[in-house]
C-alpha cells in the first residue's frame, strides 16, 4: 500500500515505531543477475514481532478452496517475537512486504545488501544439471534409491507412506486419487514449512531435529524391507522422477525464469540427440569394419600336420632341384667346386 516504506538495494534504515516495508522487484532482466539475490535483515536490541503480508491475506477474496486454506493457515501461523531475523528476496521473484511491530520504542535496523552470487543457488542448479544427466544410471544404484527413500518420507511422509501401503489397496483408481491428495497436501506443508522455516529451526531446533532423525531411520528400514527396484517399469519411473526432480531444481537454481526454460530445453535436446547421434555412431562403426582390411589370421599346426607338410615341402623342394640341376645350361662343374661335400 501506500503507508508502506519502499525498500532498496544497500538501504540502512532506523526505526523505531511499528511499520511496513515493501520490495518491488525490477522486471528488467540481466543476466549477471542469475544467481543473485536480496538479503533483508532486520535486528533491534528488544524483540519485535516479523510478519510476511501478501495480497492474498484477505481471506474472502479467495477464490479456492486452496487459497482459503493456505490464508487461514497463514492467519494462524503467526511467528514468535525474536529480536534478529532475515529473508532472501529472489531477483525477479513477487514482490515483498512485510511489517514489524516493535514491543518498546527501542530503535530496530532494517538493512538490505545484495548478494551477486549465491550458494545456495548455484549448487541447486548445479545439482539438477548432474541429476537429470545421470538420472539413468542413478536409478539403477541402491545407494540413491535408500537416499531417494529417506528424503522422500522427511519432505513428504504422506505420500511414502501411502506408496508402502500400496499392496493393500486394491484398486489402481483408488491410489491414484489417493496420490494426487497426498501430492498435493505434502506440497502445501513444504511451502508453510519453507516459509516459516529460519523461524522453526531457532525457536523449535530439536522437535526438527528429532523428526528429521525418526522419520529417515523408519523410512530406511521400509525402503530395506521392501529392497532395491528391480522390474523395469519401476527403473524407468524412478528415472523420469528423477530427471523431472532435476527440472524443478533447476528452476529453483536460477532467478531468471526464461534462462530456466531454455536450460531445460536445451538438456532435452542433447538428451533427444543422444539416441541418433548413438545409432549414427554405430553404423559409422560397422561400415567402418567393413571398408577395413581384414587383419590376417594365423593357424597354428599340430605336431601332426608338421611332420606332414615337412616330409610334403621335402619332395617337392628335391625335385625341383634335381628338374634344375638336370638343365643343360646349369654349370655342373662350377657347383661340383664351390660343394663341401660334392661325394654326398
Amino acid at each position: 500500500g501506500g503507508n508502506c516504506s519502499l525498500l532498496q538495494e544497500m538501504d540502512v534504515l532506523w526505526r523505531h515505531d511499528e511499520n511496513c516495508y515493501c520490495y518491488v522487484q525490477n522486471r528488467t532482466f540481466h543476466l549477471q543477475y542469475i544467481w543473485s539475490t536480496l538479503q533483508v535483515k532486520v535486528n533491534s536490541s528488544e524483540t519485535f514481532r516479523f510478519e510476511p503480508i501478501s495480497e492474498n491475506s484477505n481471506c474472502r477474496h479467495a477464490e479456492t478452496v486452496f487459497e482459503f486454506a493456505a490464508c487461514a493457515v497463514q492467519i494462524f501461523w503467526r511467528p514468535e517475537t525474536s529480536t534478529e531475523t532475515s529473508l532472501r528476496i529472489k531477483q525477479y521473484g513477487e514482490d515483498l512486504c512485510f511489517k514489524i511491530e516493535p514491543f518498546r520504542t527501542e530503535p530496530y535496523t532494517v538493512t538490505v545488501k545484495r548478494e551477486m552470487l549465491d550458494g545456495k543457488l548455484l549448487v541447486l542448479f548445479v545439482a539438477g544439471i548432474f541429476l537429470f544427466h545421470f538420472a539413468n544410471s542413478l536409478s539403477r544404484s541402491t545407494k540413491c534409491f535408500y537416499l531417494s527413500g529417506i528424503i522422500l518420507g522427511v519432505l513428504a511422509l504422506l505420500v511414502f507412506v501411502l506408496l508402502a501401503l500400496r499392496r493393500f489397496i486394491p484398486r489402481h483408481s483408488t491410489f491414484w486419487i489417493l496420490m494426487s491428495g497426498c501430492w498435493m497436501f505434502s506440497l502445501y506443508l513444504i511451502y508453510c514449512f519453507k516459509e516459516n522455516m529460519q523461524w522453526l529451526w531457532s525457536e523449535h531446533r530439536i522437535y526438527l531435529l528429532g523428526y528429521f532423525l525418526a522419520v529417515g531411520i523408519a523410512s530406511f528400514a521400509v525402503c530395506y524391507h521392501h529392497g532395491p527396484l528391480t522390474t523395469d517399469l519401476s527403473i524407468t519411473l524412478f528415472t523420469w522422477t528423477l530427471q523431472l526432480t532435476a527440472f524443478l531444481l533447476i528452476y529453483c537454481g536460477v532467478t531468471i525464469p526464461q534462462v530456466a526454460y531454455a536450460v531445460i530445453a536445451v538438456s532435452l535436446c542433447s538428451k533427444g540427440l543422444g539416441y541418433p547421434l548413438g545409432a549414427a555412431c554405430h553404423v559409422a562403426r560397422k561400415m567402418k569394419n567393413y571398408f577395413k582390411a581384414k587383419k590376417l589370421e594365423f593357424k597354428f599346426l599340430t605336431e601332426e600336420e608338421y611332420r606332414e607338410q615337412g616330409e610334403t615341402e621335402t619332395i617337392r623342394a628335391l625335385e625341383e632341384l634335381r628338374s634344375f640341376c638336370r638343365n643343360p645350361h646349369f654349370p655342373s662343374w662350377v657347383a661340383v667346386t664351390k660343394l663341401q661335400s660334392p661325394h654326398r
